[in-house]
């Protein structure tokens, strides 16, 4: 059995209402839910909550609410890794043990239905803990610096400052969008990023974190580019 989770908890604080505000006329927890029933790999989409009007949402646009994320679970600290395993253990109980279990985020707009269903071939082809959507730096980690105590320059690896660009290692970032893992990897609360995982790779131009309204804006900007929404 596939089981997508969609973590969604009510409390965020940088951007009000942040899973349920409305994108392009929309609210941005329904273009997620809404790829993932197109994907049609799913035997249940499931969204863990505190939030009532966050659940009734998720339920007009086909997410299931079949109970209500624990209190101790929902704060500005909590991991989501805790969440998924409290989901995992609610559908075992309740319904049947799962097998495959991919967390994706309610802010992620800009996921489409065929990276589920590619990356999903790709993580059950050998026994891999996870596999997690990721996409390349536009720029080599090895050449980054910071501000050393004096407002100067430092490199953090200076040994790179003369190499080329095209000779250093290619180096990729989790794209926050989806985290397909096996019942017994989340169970055990095995590391995300390990040996045993893997990464499925994103477009630049389809991945987008969104902490603060500017990278609202450009998620909306970003999906106009896709899907010629206006």
């Amino acid at each position: 059995m596939n089981i997508a989770i969609i973590p969604a908890r009510g409390g965020s604080k940088r951007i009000k209402n942040k899973n349920i505000r409305s994108f392009l006329g929309k609210p941005i927890i329904s273009y997620p839910i809404k790829e993932i029933l197109k994907s049609k790999i799913f035997d249940k989409v499931i969204v863990s909550t505190d939030n009532d009007k966050i659940a009734n949402i998720a339920k007009i646009y086909g997410g299931e609410i079949l109970f209500k994320r624990p209190k101790e679970l929902s704060g500005d600290y909590s991991n989501t890794q805790e969440v998924i395993v409290h989901a995992i253990n609610w559908i075992e109980q309740n319904i049947a043990k799962p097998k495959n279990i991919c967390c994706i985020y309610p802010t992620s707009p800009l996921l489409k239905s065929i990276d589920l269903i590619n990356s999903f071939k790709i993580f059950k082809t050998k026994k891999w803990d996870f596999l997690i959507s990721a996409t390349e730096f536009s720029y080599p980690i090895q050449r980054a610096f910071f501000e050393d105590k004096n407002g100067g320059i430092k490199m953090f690896q200076p040994k790179n400052y003369f190499k080329r660009s095209q000779d250093l290692t290619k180096s990729f970032h989790d794209a926050g969008q989806f985290y397909w893992g096996k019942y017994s990897s989340w169970l055990n609360k095995k590391k995300l990023f390990s040996k045993n995982s893997k990464f499925y790779k994103m477009p630049k131009l389809r991945v987008q974190d969104i902490d603060n309204i500017d990278d609202w804006k450009i998620a909306e900007k970003l999906y106009k580019i896709h899907y010629g929404k206006k």
